[in-house]
């Protein structure tokens, strides 16, 4: 192995190992929606485990009110993953987890986030997504 190279870099002959996270097609479906100019019924989504899963992601929440809307559903002691349409037009996504959720919950979702953010297509960056939030 090459010093300073990860497990998934190709220079190190490694092989590149899955979160073992499976996003379901309702997160794909909403977030389509979402980046739709045509479709203003909703423009925010809200992602998370399903109930009893350590692996499947599920759409918990969306809807139309933007940012802010998107911060005031956010769950309280689960990890959540998600993505807005911002004032300015552009795509975020985001990561949250609160302060009362679970460690062990924490650790997981982390290694999750980058599988699950990847589904939202055309996301240009993240936001510090957390209740309260405005734009």
């Amino acid at each position: 192995m090459i010093a300073g190279t990860l497990q998934t870099d190709p220079r190190s002959g490694g092989i590149k190992r899955s979160s073992g996270v499976q996003v379901l097609p309702s997160v794909a479906e909403i977030w389509e929606k979402i980046r739709d100019n045509n479709d203003a019924s909703v423009d925010w989504l809200i992602a998370g485990y399903k109930d009893g899963s350590k692996t499947d992601i599920t759409v918990i929440a969306s809807g139309a009110g933007g940012p802010t809307a998107c911060a005031a559903a956010l769950p309280d002691g689960e990890p959540a993953f998600g993505g807005c349409r911002m004032s300015n037009g552009r795509f975020q996504g985001f990561y949250y987890v609160s302060e009362i959720t679970s460690p062990m919950k924490k650790g997981r979702a982390s290694m999750h986030k980058n599988g699950v953010l990847n589904v939202m297509e055309g996301r240009d960056g993240e936001i510090d997504m957390k209740p309260g939030f405005t734009e």
